[in-house]
């Protein structure tokens, strides 16, 4: 997510070790309806028809961009968004307030993943994900799963970075049995926000580790006898600027990430051909970032509302791909 990325590396600080009596924990730990309570008195919710930087499709195989409804969007900052395949079930991490520093993220109980699950065409309230104990501090986001795995970042005891990649298991309806990604994939390979390629065999991931063409990179591992290889750099579509938050088709034959555009984040796609990813092209620009897509090919992302400089608050947006025919 644009907020989250590794600028939180300070909140490590606050989480080594922290820790509360059972009778210390908030009202708020365990409620779900405290998410939108803790939002600001005063806040506006920013529309599409007050959005001074609305998002710019650049394609004619989608309709134009819209934010999905409250209960997933509110006044708030909604973010970093995940689209089950089958399109039925929506992860996002949210904040009630983006003017706040990462380490009051931390204690105001509510900031973090939620999932929300679409039942007969309407967005169910989102639920919070607990990653872990209530009285151990964490902020998780940039989340990715497939099947029962979850893999997710997060600052918090037992890291070696101030952010590390983790994973949990989903396992008699939670999702437990978290764990550390491992020195590997976190000090050595230095790995950001990733995607994991349905066959399980190929790691998509954004880094600035060294050798790379400048900045955030992609990078991709290839699983071998159970062990994630050296990263190659995926040449074809990285520049000095920053490329990051990957996203691959379940077929493997498209690369959709996030750079900038005319100054401000925006999505683009790699094709693969012949086995090579092929130059990108954008698709939706002015602040759209972080894509996920669904089978039917509709993208998800984060839409982050500015006027004169300054962030408002964030949306999950969705552009439906054109059926045949439209």
């Amino acid at each position: 997510m644009v907020r989250f990325v590794w600028l939180i590396a300070i909140v490590a600080v606050l989480v080594m070790g922290a820790g509360c009596p059972a009778e210390d924990v908030g009202p708020c730990v365990y409620p779900d309806a405290c998410r939108e309570s803790k939002i600001p008195g005063g806040s506006v919710k920013v529309t599409p028809e007050t959005d001074a930087h609305p998002p710019i499709l650049h394609t004619d195989e989608y309709e134009e961009p819209v934010p999905l409804p409250h209960p997933i969007n509110t006044a708030g900052g909604e973010d970093s968004a995940f689209i089950t395949p089958d399109g039925n079930t929506l992860y996002v991490w949210f904040t009630p307030d983006v003017t706040v520093p990462p380490e009051k993220q931390l204690l105001d109980e509510v900031t973090g993943i939620y999932v929300s699950r679409n039942v007969d065409g309407q967005w169910q309230q989102p639920e919070r994900l607990w990653l872990q104990e209530p009285c151990h501090l964490a902020l998780d986001g940039c989340l990715f799963v497939e099947g029962n795995e979850m893999w997710f970042c997060s600052a918090r005891e037992g890291n070696y970075r101030g952010v590390d990649m983790w994973i949990a298991e989903f396992i008699d309806g939670r999702w437990t049995n978290w764990r550390n990604a491992g020195e590997l994939l976190n000090v050595e390979y230095e790995i950001g926000e990733l995607h994991i390629t349905a066959d399980g065999t190929e790691m998509y991931f954004h880094s600035d580790r060294q050798g790379g063409k400048g900045k955030l990179d992609i990078w991709v591992t290839r699983k071998v006898g159970g062990v994630w290889q050296e990263p190659e750099n995926v040449e074809a579509v990285n520049t000095a600027e920053n490329e990051g938050w990957p996203f691959i088709t379940q077929d493997g034959n498209e690369l959709w990430f996030h750079r900038n555009h005319m100054g401000s984040p925006a999505i683009f796609r790699s094709r693969k051909v012949d086995n090579e990813w092929q130059e990108p092209e954008v698709i939706i620009s002015q602040f759209a970032a972080e894509p996920s897509l669904d089978n039917e090919g509709n993208i998800y992302f984060t839409h982050h509302f500015f006027r004169d400089g300054v962030m408002l608050e964030a949306d999950i947006y969705v552009a439906y791909r054109k059926t045949d025919g439209a």
